[in-house]
């Protein structure tokens, strides 16, 4: 019976390292990143008080928008592709702060600079797999 138990504690605790490890298990998308000037947004005008600690926020294209809705949303992102094997093996948790101001948008997510390098190790669109947190 004990040995059953630590069995089942050890397939847990496997299945949280695996998730932690793999990152997101989300959709699948595109990020690029985009640069200042980052004010005026279209969730918080002028402010700086709007940004998270870190810099590591997003302008999200039509599909994510929900009409202002994805405000301050938080998603978990990881970059699974790109061209010259760009991605760097993490990933991130970015809040939206803005629509993306391109019509239509080059990406599903426009990461800050600063989230972007984060996640990828040139500087050109890469797939990636987010979720809302």
């Amino acid at each position: 019976m004990r040995t059953r138990a630590m069995s089942a504690t050890f397939l847990v605790m496997y299945c949280v390292l695996l998730f932690d490890v793999v990152g997101v298990l989300g959709d699948v998308g595109t990020a690029a990143s985009y640069d200042p000037p980052y004010l005026p947004t279209r969730c918080g005008g002028y402010s700086e008080d709007q940004f998270p600690p870190g810099d590591l926020f997003a302008a999200v294209s039509d599909g994510l928008w929900d009409n202002g809705a994805s405000c301050g949303r938080k998603y978990r992102v990881r970059c699974i592709s790109g061209p010259k094997r760009p991605c760097k093996v993490r990933s991130i948790v970015v809040q939206v702060v803005d629509l993306c101001s391109h019509d239509p948008c080059p990406a599903t997510l426009q990461l800050s600079n600063k989230a972007f390098t984060a996640i990828s190790k040139i500087d050109a669109k890469v797939n990636v797999e987010y979720a809302q947190i």
